[in-house]
């Protein structure tokens, strides 16, 4: 599947109980048909996990990023730390790059 979003880009929640926090591409998650594609941010969306203890680590209670739907985060300009929606540009020699609305290039 073809994200406009990758990996190590820095987004903003724009819906839900987050909203307004931003964050760093940790994991996308690909969906199906029947499952929306979550992407996984870090320092947001925080739950609290309770694991069992094996015999490499100690288990107890652990705080760690929960899925996002991919819906819920916008991409950051990265010259106007705003959100933005990211255009595809092909340059004449065939070679892909992704546009931020204020036409600054994104990595």
């Amino acid at each position: 599947m073809k994200f406009k979003i990758k990996k190590k880009d820095k987004v903003i929640v724009i819906s839900g109980k987050e909203k307004g926090k931003t964050g760093e591409v940790l994991e996308l998650i690909a969906g199906d048909k029947f499952t929306p594609t979550r992407v996984l941010v870090s320092k947001v969306n925080m739950v609290t996990k309770h694991k069992k203890p094996t015999q490499t680590d100690p288990g107890g209670i652990t705080k760690m990023e929960a899925p996002l739907s991919m819906s819920n985060v916008m991409l950051l300009d990265p010259k106007t730390n705003k959100p933005t929606r990211v255009r595809i540009k092909i340059a004449a020699n065939g070679d892909k790059s992704r546009i931020a609305k204020s036409g600054e290039t994104i990595a």
